[in-house]
């Protein structure tokens, strides 16, 4: 079986928070997605695989494996793949400096744009409270989210069932509920600052798994989102010009269109023997 050639090249991909080691991880979508796109760089901004849920208990299912042998696949034919660690993978900041299977492991990083911007590479929870001076509650809010996700999962499965479309509890409390949305609008203003302090055009994050590119006072801002709930990625284009590629709506409208031009297969040759 020969593999699918990608269908999109991008100068550089971002991709952060898969968590791989948890029942989260919406592998075939992710696996879909490198299969579809690829870059000259891809950096992996952190929460790349979960230690934090695989002490708990050991998940590690086959598609895991696939992500990670693809990733190596691409850094083996040639593109550049950068990893920042982040919390939940934070055992990974110990091999900094190093190199596995063409994967540079860096505790952050620069990237210049192809319009000259210099952009911050963080995961971003160095700059997270909860994260550094109360763990422990941390710890309780990744298992109420690990337990939202599940619960999400059922529900969806039965909106499918209708033929509904994917709808994320989470991330509709996130936009609505008052202390979240505060606690991401600061997430986003002290990682503008730091940005800006360094004298940075912009900064590329993760580890909140809200999507977003932005400009707060004359900083880029850039989230990466996740591929647990939204399956999105940021990707840079030849000209600098940088873009959130929303993976589980493009592949819902690429199964809508092979299902309807199967329907439409399937209905010419009725014509044609009516005619």
């Amino acid at each position: 079986m020969t593999e699918e050639i990608p269908s999109n090249r991008y100068r550089t991909l971002f991709l952060s928070d898969l968590h791989l080691g948890t029942r989260g991880l919406q592998a075939e979508l992710l696996l879909d997605f490198l299969r579809h796109n690829d870059a000259d760089t891809i950096y992996l901004v952190g929460d790349i695989v979960d230690g934090w849920r695989l002490k708990g208990g050991w998940y590690w299912p086959q598609s895991h494996n696939d992500v990670v042998q693809k990733l190596l696949r691409k850094a083996r034919k040639g593109t550049k793949v950068i990893y920042t660690p982040g919390n939940h993978d934070e055992f990974a900041r110990d091999y900094t400096e190093l190199t596995f299977g063409g994967v540079e492991v860096v505790r952050e990083a620069e990237h210049v744009t192809a319009d000259g911007k210099r952009l911050l590479i963080i995961h971003g929870d160095q700059f997270d409270i909860v994260v550094r001076h109360a763990k422990w509650l941390a710890f309780l809010g990744d298992w109420a989210y690990e337990m939202a996700i599940e619960l999400n999962t059922h529900f969806n499965r039965l909106r499918h069932s209708f033929g509904w479309g994917y709808w994320s509890f989470s991330a509709w409390a996130k936009l609505k509920v008052k202390d979240a949305v505060n606690f991401i609008g600061d997430f986003e203003q002290t990682l503008a600052a730091e940005a800006h302090r360094r004298s940075f055009d912009g900064v590329v994050c993760g580890h909140i798994h809200h999507a977003a590119i932005k400009t707060i006072e004359d900083v880029l801002y850039i989230n990466t989102g996740d591929f647990v709930e939204s399956c999105t990625a940021i990707a840079e284009h030849d000209d600098g010009r940088l873009e959130i590629l929303h993976w589980r709506a493009t592949a819902e409208e690429r199964e809508a269109a092979a299902t309807a031009a199967a329907g439409t297969a399937e209905r010419l040759p009725q014509r044609q023997a009516a005619a």
